[in-house]
């Protein structure tokens, strides 16, 4: 769980990639932002958005791998990415499901039914155009076999790298910009 220093990090790093023309590849498992009052009084929200904004106007392809949880805006400041892929069975979310049943419900105890409204895993998200490519993880998921589970994340950054590489910056930039502002607009 970043703190604000972690995200200003970020953001000089996206910068840095800029100057020297090179992507930036983020594996994300965060249940979110540290939620603590230093942090808040240091500026976290502040320093997470800038480094959402910063993501938005990235000048060189960014591609992000959710690798077991992506919670909340902590998430989101790794992840707003021109390609968005997620381990088959990991989680990508704004709230955590206990943080969403306390809020509805008054009970985290509905945790696991505000799991599902929420449509929190891999194969809904792809539904929703959230994110764009599942990694299949072996049998058992990803910690039985390491390598296996290496292999085939090197290989979604390298085809979207590919993908990506092909596109002018401006191109690239409008893109980015669409995909996350079209989220939520048509859930009819």
């Amino acid at each position: 769980m970043a703190g604000p220093e972690g995200y200003r990090k970020i953001v000089r790093l996206m910068e840095l990639a800029e100057r020297f023309d090179l992507p930036v590849v983020s594996l994300v498992d965060t249940a979110g932002a540290y939620p603590g009052r230093g942090a808040e009084e240091r500026g976290q929200a502040e320093a997470i958005a800038r480094s959402i904004d910063k993501s938005m106007s990235l000048k060189v392809p960014f591609v992000t791998v959710i690798t077991g949880e992506g919670g909340s805006g902590g998430a989101i400041a790794i992840a707003t990415a021109d390609s968005v892929n997620m381990l088959e069975h990991s989680v990508y979310s704004v709230i955590s499901p206990e943080g969403c049943a306390s809020i509805l419900w008054r009970d985290a105890a509905k945790a696991e039914t505000a799991a599902g409204a929420m449509k929190i895993t891999a194969q809904d998200l792809i539904k929703l155009g959230i994110i764009d490519k599942i990694i299949k993880e072996p049998m058992g998921g990803a910690h039985r076999a390491r390598e296996k589970t290496i292999k085939s994340v090197s290989a979604a950054i390298t085809s979207a790298l590919k993908d990506l590489g092909a596109m002018d910056t401006k191109a690239l930039i409008a893109r980015r910009r669409e995909k996350f502002l079209a989220i939520g607009r048509d859930l009819n």
